[in-house]
């Protein structure tokens, strides 16, 4: 009985490690879908000049998922079944933070509200922002990724000791 609640203590230590370990690796994964999907519509509305809604939905499908399904709420809201606010585009975007929240919404705002050129200038504008960001990401990644899973170990290992 003592073995099978250290085995699972450890299980329970090893858990909680890999959610924050998955919650640093989905803010990565989703701010480099970002940056994809904006050189997409930088050069796609340069040259091609399509509708938007057509450029979001042929939006390559792997990367498509690590947006956390912000692009469907962007595309009901083009479909005009659905308003542009946070609480609808970030439903399932939990692990993002506020401010990037607000700043994601203010480019998915000026899609589409001016010429091509300037269109262009304010997607590359946002790039640089999104590229910053995602820095940021992979800087908490290396810094924090690591050490929940290395911490949660540690502490199942402690349980294990103390009830041994």
């Amino acid at each position: 009985m003592k073995y099978i609640l250290i085995v699972v203590l450890f299980i329970i230590s090893l858990s909680v490690g890999a959610y924050f370990y998955l919650k640093f690796d989905k803010r990565k994964k989703f701010f480099s879908a970002l940056i994809m999907l904006a050189e997409k519509l930088s050069v796609e509305i340069n040259f091609s000049r399509e509708r938007l809604k057509v450029l979001i939905e042929n939006f390559d499908a792997s990367s498509r998922k690590n947006l956390l399904k912000v692009e469907e709420g962007y595309l009901a809201y083009l479909n005009k079944s659905a308003e542009l606010d946070s609480k609808e585009v970030f439903k399932n975007a939990q692990v993002l933070k506020q401010e990037e929240k607000d700043f994601i919404l203010l480019f998915l705002k000026t899609l589409g509200r001016s010429d091509v050129e300037n269109q262009t200038k304010e997607i590359q504008n946002f790039l640089k922002r999104f590229q910053e960001m995602k820095e940021v990401c992979d800087g908490e990644f290396k810094k924090y990724g690591s050490l929940s899973l290395k911490l949660s170990v540690v502490a199942g290992l402690f349980f294990a000791i103390i009830l041994i």
